[in-house]
């Protein structure tokens, strides 16, 4: 390999092909909250703060397919509320997904689409 093709290299994203390493990528991009849907919204651990959906962005999520068992099927939401905090919440995916999340994040991207289409 030549010098420069090092060099490229070094300047890439590392191939993010596990949840750790998205979580640590986006975790020094300054994304360090972990949020959990609770009933009354966005629960933000950092803040101890609810946030209702129009109040929540989503930033990127990524998706983790387990080789051979749904159970380890896994998605990750990179969020930014609207006084600034920015973190991850973690679910599964596909059957074992909870429906809470499912609830929330499907009324989060409603409210977004409405959003974009406004500006």
């Amino acid at each position: 390999m030549l010098a420069n093709e090092d060099q490229k290299q070094e300047n890439t994203v590392p191939f993010m092909n596990t949840l750790t390493s998205c979580v640590n990528k986006v975790v020094k991009d300054g994304y360090t909250d972990s949020f959990k849907v609770k009933t009354e919204g966005l629960f933000s651990y950092t803040k101890d703060k609810v946030y209702k959906p129009d109040d929540v962005k989503v930033i990127n999520f990524y998706r983790f397919e387990g080789q051979s068992d749904p159970a380890d099927n896994a998605i990750m939401y990179v969020i930014e509320t609207s006084d600034g905090q920015k973190g991850t919440l973690i679910d599964a995916y596909g059957p074992y997904s909870d429906v809470g999340v499912t609830t929330f994040m499907k009324r989060v991207e409603e409210i977004n689409k409405k959003t974009e289409k406004k500006d």
